[in-house]
């Protein structure tokens, strides 16, 4: 039987771990294997998820990456649990495309982007655990798809319309069956458990397997981690239960009261190894709300 180590979830090392140069080879793994081509990240591009307080949950990442054809591609993953969700992806890849086009440049020389959400939740009605949205026209008479033409190919470099739109990846994790057929789905079973077999394929996951060790990490580190982790999972326990129903404010109200635990968990494992103002900066609580959990320990 295989030993199976405790690793860090891919949200926690995004923000932690996976922004180092060193690590690059664990991104550029999954990316290749997701998009089914080579992928060389040139650099991690400034984003939300350069917050440094413990209880954000905004994590988004976006990479400027290099594809087999020598191609420029902005690529952003992100995590979030929101009813809302389509709307924000929209929001988020048209944000990367204005913050990326220079002033002066043309049209033609917008990048292209890739947005890549991995969800924890019950998110839309499909049985599938990986979706890809492009972006195509369809003629309302003769329903054709419209092609560009010569000119075109020419000046953006490319064969089809949905290349020059954003691209899509939703997966859904929790419809993943356990059952990796290819390396990609062993890229899922990880993030889905959080686990890694000795046996794997996958490029990327061995180098994850050693970096993403949860007993590598310090002790402060681990009770952070742990207190993030369990306050995650309740909020997606308020989520599933806010969404069934379909009460958007009921969910609105939980989420804020899960923030709020999560702040006080974090800060209860922080009390014997930070001093108050220290714990009050990483949570967000204030001073005095920090005393008045050291008191009620």
């Amino acid at each position: 039987m295989q030993e199976k180590r405790k690793l860090i979830s891919f949200d926690w090392a995004i923000k932690r771990i996976l922004r180092s140069k060193a690590n690059f080879d664990i991104l550029e793994g999954f990316l290749s294997e997701l998009l089914f081509e080579n992928i060389t990240i040139l650099e991690i591009l400034d984003s939300e998820s350069n917050q440094e307080s413990y209880y954000d949950k905004s994590n988004r990442l976006d990479i400027k990456v290099k594809n087999s054809k020598d191609e420029i591609i902005l690529v952003e993953i992100q995590y979030s649990s929101e009813l809302d969700y389509l709307q924000r992806i929209l929001y988020a890849t048209s944000k990367v495309i204005t913050e990326h086009l220079q002033k002066g440049q043309k049209y033609a020389q917008i990048s292209k982007v890739i947005s890549i959400s991995i969800l924890y939740f019950d998110f839309g009605d499909g049985d599938d655990y990986i979706y890809r949205g492009t972006t195509n026209f369809i003629g309302m008479h003769n329903h054709q798809k419209l092609e560009l033409n010569t000119k075109q190919k020419e000046l953006y470099k490319t064969q089809s319309v949905d290349s020059l739109y954003p691209q899509y990846y939703l997966i859904k994790v929790k419809n993943f069956d356990d059952n990796a057929k290819d390396t990609l789905d062993e890229w899922i079973h990880f993030l889905k458990n959080e686990e890694i077999a000795d046996n794997v394929q996958a490029k990327g996951l061995q180098e994850a397997k050693e970096t993403l060790d949860y007993l590598k990490m310090s002790t402060q580190e681990q009770r952070a981690y742990d207190a993030r982790q369990e306050a995650k999972r309740r909020e997606a326990s308020l989520y599933d239960s806010t969404y069934v129903i379909g009460k958007i404010e009921g969910h609105k109200e939980g989420r804020e009261k899960g923030r709020e635990e999560e702040k006080i968990a974090i800060a209860k494992n922080l009390l014997d190894v930070l001093d108050n103002e220290t714990i009050a900066q990483k949570t967000g609580l204030s001073i005095e709300e920090i005393q008045e959990i050291r008191k009620s320990q």
